[in-house]
């Protein structure tokens, strides 16, 4: 006996195509898009968008409408009074609604009261079970009957990130005395059972204009696609997207507002390639109060979907909340240390990250990698891939660079690369660090930008002949010595003589008499034992008209763990002056300080 319909089984596109691909050969100068009913032919409407070779048929931000059928011309038509209406629509979308395993809508409460974690959860599930059942959707028609919507370009791509199992169908309209049975012999007997369907009216251009799916599931040129009947198969917990997402398409807006409802509409319109859907999410989800948890999730979609770049801004908010939020990292080290790769990522990215040095960024990196990643290969490929790009070595000491040198978690060759690189970045100029931090304001890579550290980094110069000797730069912008008043102070990064630790402080205090404040400049050892050092030590500025070095002070001192010395107003003059517009002592805005130490024989 004959089938008395036809089924296409059509799988939605694993990739996204450039348009021209999509258009390229069939698209005229103009796009006459015609609704019509079988019942009211007289109910036309003449929907026009003009062809640009820069346009994207399918993005409503450039769509071209006529003003006389759209409330502005900056927003997109609402055809929400022809949703589900037959006087509107030229074909039927039937819904088959199959059974999984797993359904955690199918009360219609929980779908808007769920926590994220459950949404994440149940989809994860979702995945286990779909790919059980990926071949029983595949098998369900004959293979000869099987097409594919993407069958350009499509050699060599994988479909991983694909969740669930989606089916197109079109076939002939039914008898009217037919009703739609699911568990019709027709169907393979390992086929999913369908557990409910819901018929709606639809206008084929409406939906062709929102989604290249349908776009070309109406337009493939075949036989079928000119049926009336369009059937497309879903599991049960995807119902409740497919509706927000279907009514979109005519309304532009959704009804739902709770973050786990927007997901799965979001991943729908992914599904579907509705882009304009998946921004509307974004922009609703980032409208939300952000959590932790909820960052996290949404650092996690562009491995989900296929059409990342409709949420970049969702992602990049999510990366500014991780990044405030656990800006002082030192804080929250316990916290942070439990965070998956992508939100240390994001942590360790900021520009504003609070944090001692560079140093102990590269600590904090190599302890996180060894207690997620404890087989080396493993550790090695994401220090070299990803968080290995997130340490800004040209700001690191040089004696820890060393240690990069000589740590096995690092592959041999990117180590030397980034020691090298950063070892060359410390001899340039100062105006040649400005010029490279610029070229990286607008890159992804960040590795020439300086934090806003604890200890600000120096340069020094050591010496072993004829005497152990270092000298040292340490170079502070206006605005932080400005911060100092009326009381502050900042310190340098450890730098070593002898094998000891020294380090300078910079001090806003009063004068011996009390009777203004001042800029003070100091010298300290770290505490290590009870050694004793006696060093002699000069403290130098560069100050103008000549811009060249002059010493400001000199003393010898016997030191000990813990103690420091120094001048309490290194330039003998009050704050006021010091800090003015026309003081002396700043440089483009910088002021340039230096410090030589010798070991005493």
């Amino acid at each position: 006996m004959k089938p008395t319909c036809l089924s296409t089984i059509i799988h939605p596109p694993r990739r996204r195509l450039p348009w021209s691909k999509h258009l390229r050969g069939n698209l005229q100068s103009k796009i006459h898009l015609v609704f019509f009913s079988e019942r009211k032919r007289d109910s036309i409407v003449e929907l026009r968008a003009m062809k640009d070779q820069n346009l994207d048929l399918f993005d409503p931000r450039t769509a071209v409408m006529y003003p006389e059928y759209s409330p502005s011309r900056t927003r997109d038509p609402d055809f929400g009074f022809a949703f589900n209406d037959s006087n509107f629509s030229d074909r039927l979308l039937q819904i088959e609604i199959i059974a999984e395993s797993f359904d955690p809508h199918s009360d219609s409460d929980s779908f808007h009261s769920q926590s994220l974690a459950d949404w994440a959860r149940n989809r994860k599930r979702r995945r286990e079970d779909i790919k059980k059942e990926m071949a029983l959707d595949i098998t369900a028609c004959p293979e000869e009957q099987v097409i594919s919507c993407n069958q350009i370009d499509t050699e060599g791509v994988e479909n991983e990130n694909q969740d669930e199992s989606v089916v197109a169908m079109i076939e002939e309209p039914h008898s009217g005395d037919e009703a739609t049975n699911a568990d019709d012999s027709s169907w393979n007997f390992d086929s999913p059972r369908v557990v409910k369907v819901k018929t709606l009216h639809i206008s084929s251009p409406i939906l062709a204009a929102k989604s290249p799916f349908f776009y070309k599931l109406f337009s493939n040129g075949m036989r079928e696609s000119e049926q009336r009947q369009v059937t497309l198969r879903i599991n049960a917990s995807e119902e409740a997207a497919l509706m927000e997402l279907l009514n979109f398409m005519y309304s532009n807006t959704l009804t739902t507002n709770t973050a786990p409802a927007l997901l799965d509409v979001l991943m729908a319109a992914d599904k579907f390639e509705v882009a304009s859907c998946m921004r509307y999410c974004s922009r609703q989800l980032r409208n939300l109060p952000m959590t932790p948890e909820s960052a996290l999730l949404y650092l996690e979609l562009p491995s989900s979907i296929l059409m990342a770049e409709a949420v970049k801004p969702l992602t990049d908010a999510a990366e500014q909340f991780l990044a405030a939020r656990y800006k002082d990292i030192t804080k929250f080290q316990e916290e942070v240390m439990k965070l998956p790769l992508a939100g240390v990522e994001a942590i360790l990215s900021s520009d504003d990250l609070q944090i001692a040095s560079e140093d102990a960024v590269y600590d904090f990196v190599l302890k996180w990698t060894r207690i997620h990643y404890p087989q080396l290969e493993e550790r090695r490929e994401i220090l070299g891939s990803r968080l290995g790009r997130c340490i800004r070595f040209p700001f690191m000491s040089c004696r820890k660079l060393r240690k990069v040198l000589a740590c096995n978690d690092f592959d041999h060759e990117f180590a030397s690369k980034l020691v090298l690189e950063a070892l060359f970045y410390k001899a340039e100029a100062p105006h040649r660090h400005r010029t490279q931090a610029a070229e990286e304001s607008f890159s992804t890579t960040r590795r020439f930008v300086e934090r806003a550290y604890k200890y600000r980094p120096v340069k020094v110069v050591d010496f072993e002949l004829p005497r152990q000797q270092c000298v040292v730069y340490l170079d502070l912008k206006r605005e932080e010595c400005a911060n100092l008043f009326p009381s502050g102070r900042v310190y340098s990064q450890a730098f070593h003589l002898g094998g000891q630790g020294f380090f300078l402080s910079a001090h806003c205090n009063m004068d011996q008499q009390s009777s203004f404040h001042c800029f003070g400049l100091f010298l300290g050892m770290q505490e290590k034992g009870s050694v004793t050092f006696a060093v002699d030590y000069e403290f130098a500025a560069r100050t103008k008209p000549g811009e060249e070095y002059v010493s400001k002070y000199k003393g010898n001192y016997t030191f000990t763990g813990g103690k420091a010395v120094g001048y309490r107003n290194l330039f003998a003059i009050p704050w006021t002056s010091f800090i003015a517009e026309d003081s002396p002592y700043f440089t483009n805005g910088m002021l340039h300080l230096r410090a030589e130490l010798t070991i005493r024989s």
